[in-house]
């Protein structure tokens, strides 16, 4: 079901028409603009589901957006960066994008980033939350433990030892669900692919681990000798819950 919103920066006006007519002729909220500080007003009137982010603003830059949206809000992010362009994408997906799209790009491709990004955030007729928000109650029950923190598998956030929220995106959720959900087992990056149902497109090499190495900061007492999210040499990576759970 559509109706989910979202909101796109692009400073060329031409590719900003085209996503509103498409993306709006299937039943998409478009609301676009063209560079940070009308997407920091757009944000004050209602937060997007996804924002579909260029890299290559005037003034700042798409990559500083993506840092700023991740720090204040749990929305989508897809990047747009130009084509053969390795170095934008790794750069994003570090600032924590969900998904990148090189230019031209196909829009039944973009379509097809867009449900992935959103069936991961579970945003349909959902109203995304703003970091920090207050935890949904009756969702302590749902928490398992990683590493130094808690992921909440109902409320989709991620907690530290002291109760505060560490922000992660969609993507970064359904890695840690999976992890959760296939305790001591080995999973290869394409099981990993599988389990977070981002099969409608290949990725470039190695973003997989650019994502988990990205987790692991987030979760490991020491992310360079990680003891719950284990790299297994040659396979894959493995989940070792903490021995009091």
């Amino acid at each position: 079901m559509a109706g989910e919103r979202i909101l796109v920066v692009d400073d060329d006006p031409d590719i900003r028409a085209v996503l509103v007519e498409y993306l709006g002729s299937h039943g998409y909220a478009v609301t676009a603009v063209e560079d940070g500080e009308r997407m920091r007003a757009a944000l004050t009137q209602a937060l997007p589901h996804v924002v579909l982010l260029d890299v290559t603003l005037r003034g700042e830059d798409g990559l500083s957006l993506a840092r700023y949206l991740r720090e204040h809000y749990r929305v989508g992010i897809i990047m747009v960066t130009a084509a053969g362009d390795v170095i934008d994408r790794v750069l994003g997906l570090e600032m924590g994008a969900d998904d990148y799209l090189a230019k031209p790009f196909d829009l039944r491709e973009l379509r097809a980033r867009l449900k992935s990004v959103l069936r991961r955030l579970g945003a349909v007729d959902a109203e995304p939350l703003a970091v920090g928000e207050a935890v949904p109650a009756g969702s302590a029950g749902t928490r398992a433990a990683i590493g130094r923190c808690r992921l909440d598998l109902r409320s989709q956030q991620l907690f530290d030892a002291g109760g505060k929220e560490v922000p992660i995106t969609a993507m970064e959720f359904a890695l840690l669900r999976a992890f959760v959900e296939h305790p001591n087992e080995v999973l290869t990056r394409d099981r990993l692919l599988t389990l977070t149902r981002n099969r409608e497109w290949e990725p470039f090499d190695r973003s997989i681990d650019i994502r988990i190495a990205r987790v692991r900061r987030k979760v490991e007492d020491d992310p360079e000798n990680p003891k719950a999210i284990r790299t297994v040499r040659g396979t894959g990576y493995m989940f070792v819950p903490p021995a009091e759970s």
